[in-house]
């Protein structure tokens, strides 16, 4: 009898240094299809570096990733026709409209209709009146939603957001959850690194604290509460934040 395949990304042992520097020292995680995974870390704590990986742009010096099955370094070309990819910043071309920015991504993807497929596209994320208009006079709310938009051109099952909402204010941040919480109901898995505490506490199912190149807390937003100490009762009882949660556990591991 065939087994489904209920993981959507499978991370064992992964490894990966830069010189003399490790980045990360044997990064173990999976993710559920269909669900929103945040993975929390310091600048430097090896965030963008497991994202690459796990989008073919690095090979791992150590380890395996795999993705939808397929393993990222012998598989490399199964895994990028299911993944997509938004980095930190909007990889959008400034000189192209909206639309003929979508219309050149469908076409990389061989997608047939290509203009009906970027309609689709810029209807959905609120972009038809902006279609003509030069990406370059686009807000930074309305850039990034562009180039989530570029990275779903073709319905990739999975989705990488790199700090999707860096340097958002906080109506374009609040869009970007929105998009992000309707891709999950849809069934697409979402993996989402941010420096942002409160946006993996409004989104994830699952949480992971990469710190030190490690895996240092992995779970539920509750299963990461019960690792903060017990809250002082005064009149009610305080419930932690995930930042004082975050800040607490990774203060243990400083004082090992």
């Amino acid at each position: 009898m065939q087994t489904v395949q209920t993981k959507a990304i499978e991370v064992k042992g992964l490894q990966k240094s830069y010189k003399q520097h490790q980045v990360l020292k044997g990064v173990d995680f999976e993710v559920e299809k269909g669900s929103i995974f945040a993975l929390l870390g310091s600048n430097g704590a090896g965030k963008t570096t497991v994202v690459k990986i796990l989008t073919t742009l690095l090979k791992p010096d150590g380890g395996t990733a795999v993705i939808n099955g397929f393993d990222t370094v012998f598989r490399p070309d199964h895994v990028r026709q299911a993944i997509g990819l938004t980095g930190q910043f909007a990889a959008v071309d400034e000189i192209l409209t909206g639309r003929e920015n979508l219309i050149m991504i469908a076409k990389l993807r061989y997608l047939k209709n290509p203009r009906q497929v970027a309609d689709n596209m810029l209807e959905r994320f609120g972009l038809t009146d902006a279609a003509d208009r030069k990406a370059s006079t686009y807000s930074g709310g309305m850039r990034r939603r562009l180039d989530i938009a570029l990275s779903l051109v073709g319905n990739p099952q999975i989705i990488f957001l790199d700090e999707p909402t860096t340097g958002l204010d906080p109506e374009a941040r609040i869009e970007v959850w929105k998009i992000v919480k309707e891709l999950a109901d849809g069934g697409t898995t979402v993996l989402l690194t941010t420096q942002y505490l409160e946006e993996a506490e409004q989104l994830a199912d699952r949480i992971a604290i990469l710190h030190e190149g490690k895996i240092i807390a992995n779970g539920t937003l509750q299963d990461l509460k019960k690792m903060f100490p017990p809250a002082e009762t005064v009149y009610v009882e305080k419930q932690p934040t995930l930042e004082e949660i975050f800040l607490a556990i990774v203060g243990k591991q400083e004082g090992k």
